[in-house]
């Protein structure tokens, strides 16, 4: 491995408390933007299932670093994070005018799959 490389994989391993810190303000703000009536419109792509997939993007690569740098952990990120899309459908289900669709945890998917791609090139080269 580069010493570059090796250098930048320590630092972001150091950084964990950021990097959780992080995890719990996305956390907090996607569930806000998930379950208010109506989420302002300047927070969004203009479309759901692109705002799904980009917020559980961001999810998944930080908590790579806050929680899991190895890649044989990210299972278990994988899964809590759908499980936590899960819950916002079903609860978006009960809080009117918001309503729970299926392809919105699909997009959740794509973008947790997304976010571990990002962070699989320092990841899988750590020591």
């Amino acid at each position: 491995m580069r010493p570059a490389m090796s250098r930048l994989i320590r630092l972001a391993i150091a950084q964990r408390p950021l990097w959780r810190a992080l995890l719990a303000v996305l956390l907090i703000t996607i569930s806000y933007l998930a379950l208010v009536p109506d989420p302002p419109r300047s927070v969004s792509t203009g479309w759901d299932k692109s705002n799904h997939a980009l917020a559980f993007a961001a999810l998944a690569f930080a908590g790579v670093w806050a929680l899991w740098p190895s890649p044989r952990h990210w299972g278990r990120l994988a899964l809590a994070l759908l499980a936590y899309g899960a819950a916002i459908e079903i609860a978006q289900g009960w809080l009117p005018p918001r309503s729970a669709d299926a392809l919105d945890l699909l997009a959740d998917g794509c973008g947790i799959v997304l976010g571990l791609l990002a962070a699989w090139p320092l990841a899988a080269r750590q020591p």
